[in-house]
């Protein structure tokens, strides 16, 4: 059996564009995606359960280390899970900032976003969705298969769901508790999953408001070798 047989190929030739269409397609982009803005004020309006489906496919088209695609997105609606979620989630993040377990730098750096242990916009939203990474994979007879780059893996599909939740003109924030293990409880995880991001998913409220941020110039973040 020849490799071509035991790893098939298929042809690909993706779309391509003259010069000047290219260059504005990339405008286009990034004007839509400057719009972007993490949100913790959100609306109690229904979302149709087919858009998380098809942002969680999105992300499901992220490129992983030896396509192993480490990654699980559980969404939960039930009103007593988001309240589960709720209250853990601000159980460890009264230890954070009320308890002295972040650094006080960190607590520095936090004070211009405005951000509390109070998270009740996970019961306000219609949708929660956790991102668990794949620590490592199960075969069918238990055995355990090696995972790669899980981490940047897994990374690139969560912000692959966040840009397709702005497309479709949603929000979300990428709300990461520390420690993050009662999600694996509740939302009845295995052991070779870990908790990665928790996004709620809502429209943003009516009177919505988000810290006056000024992001990094292109200079500041694009180094050229010549």
């Amino acid at each position: 059996m020849s490799h071509e047989d035991e790893h098939p190929f298929v042809p690909y030739q993706p779309q391509r564009y003259g010069d000047a269409e290219t260059v504005e397609r990339g405008r286009a982009f990034l004007a839509q995606v400057e719009r972007r803005r993490s949100v913790r004020h959100f609306s109690g309006e229904p979302v149709p359960r087919e858009c998380v489906d098809l942002a969680v496919r999105a992300a499901n088209t992220a490129p992983s280390g030896a396509h192993q695609q480490p990654w699980k997105f559980v969404v939960i609606g039930d009103p007593i899970l988001k309240h589960r979620i709720r209250e853990a989630a601000e159980v460890e993040e009264r230890q954070n900032y009320e308890g002295g377990r972040l650094p006080a730098e960190w607590r520095e750096a936090l004070a211009p976003l405005g951000t509390t242990a109070d998270k009740g916009y996970l019961e306000v939203v219609p949708w929660i969705v956790v991102c668990f990474a794949e620590k490592y994979g199960v075969r069918p007879d238990g055995s355990k298969r090696r995972h790669y780059y899980v981490n940047e893996s897994v990374g690139i599909a969560c912000g692959l769901f966040i840009m397709a939740l702005h497309a479709m003109g949603l929000s979300t924030l990428t709300h990461t508790p520390n420690p993050m293990g009662f999600l694996s409880e509740i939302c009845r995880r295995p052991a070779n999953e870990r908790a990665y991001i928790l996004f709620p998913v809502g429209y943003a409220a009516r009177d919505a408001q988000v810290p006056d941020l000024v992001r990094k110039p292109l200079p500041e973040v694009l180094v050229e070798l010549t």
